[in-house]
């Protein structure tokens, strides 16, 4: 099987996890980078407070995302550009858990997602002081780049794990995580409660 997968990348308004404000996307295709995305985002109301410290770290404020899609309203974007790909985000846990949050503010089904984190497989593949996504994407190759911006966060993290695939020989998504001795996840989406009806 090809290297295949979907970088992604989520920048927040404040400390909720709910609070999506933009979003990155890189689809790869067999070891090779075939397209690129990204958009701001209403964040979900009751989380759409944006702190100074937020905004200093990747520079979008409320007044930027006014008139942006919804998270409900975009959601399918990024389900349709990721089709059944997995993710993979550097730290990936904070952005599933974007999706997730996200979904369970606005009511929306939270998708399936199957996702791996290239933080997990850099500690692994490479011996360095700092394994934030700088660093990383430096030794992968993928220096200087507008870090906090959600789509060149992406587009780092797909480089670091095309790199790593590299170094370990690794022909899919599956055995790169196996020969970095990391697990491909999936998001844990609550299931409805069975309903059941007494027969008088």
């Amino acid at each position: 099987m090809p290297l295949d997968f979907t970088a992604i990348d989520f920048e927040t308004a404040n400390s909720s996890n709910a609070s999506a404000c933009a979003v990155g996307l890189v689809r790869v295709r067999d070891g090779e980078i075939v397209a690129k995305t990204g958009w701001l985002i209403q964040p979900p109301p009751g989380h759409d407070r944006f702190f100074e410290l937020n905004t200093r770290i990747h520079g979008i404020t409320a007044e930027d995302v006014v008139g942006a899609a919804t998270w409900t309203a975009q959601l399918g974007a990024i389900s349709g550009f990721a089709g059944d790909d997995v993710l993979v985000a550097h730290n990936a846990g904070f952005d599933m858990a974007v999706i997730k949050r996200a979904c369970e503010a606005t009511g929306d089904d939270c998708p399936p997602f199957r996702y791996a984190c290239s933080l997990q497989v850099a500690r692994k593949v490479y011996q360095l002081e700092s394994y934030r996504l700088p660093f990383v994407a430096a030794e992968a190759g993928f220096a200087e780049f507008a870090h906090h911006n959600a789509t060149a966060d992406a587009l780092a993290c797909a480089h670091v794990m095309i790199d790593a695939a590299r170094r370990l020989g690794a022909d899919d998504i599956e055995a790169l995580a196996a020969g970095a001795a990391v697990r491909v996840s999936q998001i844990a989406v609550a299931e409805a409660p069975a309903v059941s009806f007494a027969i008088a």
